[in-house]
């Protein structure tokens, strides 16, 4: 429902010609597929993780999610950085090991779907970047981009989505209404869980053009610091001491990261232009 809901929003945008629709060759439908298809793994491993434990524990894990990227990044486009850089990166990894340890709410299940979620989120990055990197299509910018991957994915899910959910509609549909919630506030509700969803990737692919995969990563970490917040204040969750100091470890490594990779990034380009 998520993915289709931002349909809703950016189809008018193209008929009206508000957005320019883009144009795709045939060539290019193999690695939109690609990412359309790591777009659907990303949201089908977090919101499992998101229904097998506390939402502030997934957040937590997927903090991790630059540690992912900054490996994957070496390995498939061979893009490193200096020792440093990386190592920056190991408060974020002590953090989350540490926040997830004696969680009072852990899970297998939540945490293995929240690892899953960050490699594929990592991939979708990386390949997402590459695609921009290598226009083939007409008006395929990141806007679109995120709107073709999210129709790609979209076509995946639909029919895992009907073959194993669609029986449950009914009978889960009327639990809600016996719990005393409305078909107002219902469809209120998961409309705008779709539309906020869509709009944040939107954003996020809008500010995956202009900086690198990590640093992208990174930002995420640092939007789940609200998440947390915002999850146990909201839902009342109980976090453990160990479980509050590790999460922030994890989010100030984040923030060591950004100022390492900067001042190497600077030094880089200096070093350029004496060259």
């Amino acid at each position: 429902v998520q993915m289709a809901t931002g349909l809703i929003y950016v189809i008018p945008l193209w008929l009206t010609g508000l957005r320019k629709a883009p144009k795709i060759k045939k060539e290019s439908l193999k690695n939109l597929s690609i990412l359309g298809f790591l777009h659907m793994m990303t949201h089908i491993t977090a919101v499992l993780s998101l229904g097998a434990g506390a939402v502030s524990f997934t957040h937590i894990v997927k903090a991790a999610e630059p540690v992912f990227t900054a490996i994957l990044s070496a390995i498939l486009i061979g893009q490193t950085f200096a020792l440093p850089v990386y190592a920056s990166l190991l408060p974020v990894i002590f953090g989350v090991g540490m926040a997830s340890f004696k969680e009072l709410n852990f899970s297998w299940m939540a945490f293995g779907n929240a690892m899953g979620s960050n490699t594929f989120s990592a991939l979708r990055g990386i390949v997402g970047k590459k695609q921009m990197g290598n226009p083939m299509d007409e008006n395929m910018n990141a806007l679109n981009l995120y709107s073709v991957l999210t129709i790609a994915a979209l076509i995946f899910i639909l029919p895992a989505a009907i073959a194993i959910e669609g029986g449950k509609f009914s009978a889960t549909w009327a639990a809600a209404l016996a719990a005393g919630y409305t078909k107002k506030l219902l469809l209120t509700n998961i409309f705008l869980s779709g539309f906020f969803y869509y709009m944040y990737n939107e954003v996020a692919f809008l500010t995956l053009a202009s900086v690198h995969p990590i640093t992208h990563a990174v930002g995420n970490t640092l939007k789940r610091v609200v998440v947390i917040v915002a999850s146990v204040i909201f839902f009342k969750t109980k976090m453990s001491r160990l479980s509050i100091i590790g999460s922030t470890i994890a989010v100030f490594g984040t923030l060591l990261y950004s100022t390492v990779k900067q001042a190497y990034d600077n030094k880089k380009s200096k070093n350029k232009l004496i060259k």
